[in-house]
């Protein structure tokens, strides 16, 4: 079973580390597989529209590319749909859930706007709106803490209806043949570390099951050992002494940034038993768009998903 036969893809990881441009090169990977694809950001700044070169749309799904929908889940847009789906009368939500102090109060409810976006999320995963959901989920510790909402639920609040939808919300979460965590760390000390702790958190804390592990910015070695050993020393000749300090230069620093990336890669290769693709550090002179979000998704393909 590959990675894009799951019904629900969630990227976690450290803040920096490229959740986002991995979500939505993921989602753009999976459509040209045939998947219809929705790609949720969890109440923050939209950037996933613009790594599609589109303009944020509002509180629905839209698309972004073919075959991607994207959606930003923020929690009052989420009560409401869920409130009405439940009440199924407009004018009884109005006139209690949009009162202020009713309003006031259900904002100091533990857990209730994680619960709720959560839920509308997995409602779109259970109903089959689409045939892949790709969470770009919150940083690594409130990332565990909106995921883990469900069980925090169903271990404090007594059976009834909240209880219900803890319930099937957890079991979809911990289910490996319909959800997995993928990680997404760089090639640098702090986001390995912490890489290797959030597997562990994933496991132990929530009971989900852990997919792949994408290493974002991976630099290649483009110098064999031999090659690094014919490059001319500083000033090893007085008349293109600059032109070839700076060759030697930047051929230098590319050879150590290359054996930074592997030694990285390695180390997370040791410490988790998951696949890993290595996902190449793009140069762009303004911003990330749609061209390199492709780029993204074909090196994801090209490893194989």
């Amino acid at each position: 079973m590959s990675l894009l036969d799951r019904r629900l893809l969630i990227t976690a990881g450290k803040g920096g580390v490229g959740r986002s441009t991995v979500s939505a090169a993921l989602a753009l990977a999976a459509a040209q597989s045939g998947k219809r694809v929705l790609v949720c950001e969890v109440n923050t700044q939209p950037r996933i529209p613009g790594l599609f070169d589109s303009q944020v749309q509002g509180d629905e799904p839209f698309p972004v590319a073919p075959g991607v929908d994207s959606l930003v889940v923020r929690p009052d847009p989420a009560m409401r749909e869920y409130v009405l789906m439940k009440l199924r009368f407009e004018t009884l939500y109005r006139a209690v859930f949009e009162n202020r102090w009713v309003s006031r109060f259900l904002h100091f409810i533990p857990s209730l706007p994680e619960l709720v976006m959560l839920g509308k999320i997995l409602f779109h995963v259970r109903e089959r709106h689409w045939d892949l959901v790709v969470i770009d989920a919150p940083a690594t510790g409130h990332g565990i803490t909106f995921l883990g909402v469900p069980q925090a639920i169903l271990d404090t609040v007594p059976p009834g209806a909240m209880h219900s939808e803890a319930l099937w919300m957890r079991d979809l979460l911990v289910d490996p043949d319909r959800t997995l965590v993928n990680l997404v760390s760089l090639p640098e000390e702090l986001p390995v570390n912490e890489t290797l702790e959030l597997a562990g958190a994933t496991e132990s804390q929530l009971g989900m099951g852990l997919g792949r592990v994408f290493l974002n910015r991976f630099v290649p070695e483009r110098f064999s050992a031999d090659e690094r050993r014919l490059f001319p020393p500083p000033g090893a000749d007085e008349e293109r002494a600059p032109l070839l300090d700076a060759a030697f230069r930047a051929a230098h620093a590319q050879a150590l940034r290359a054996e930074r990336s592997a030694h990285f890669r390695e180390r997370l290769q040791r410490g988790l038993d998951l696949p890993l693709t290595a996902l190449p550090q793009i140069f762009h002179p303004a911003s990330f768009g749609a061209a390199q979000t492709r780029e993204l998704a074909a090196a994801m393909i090209r490893e194989g998903l």
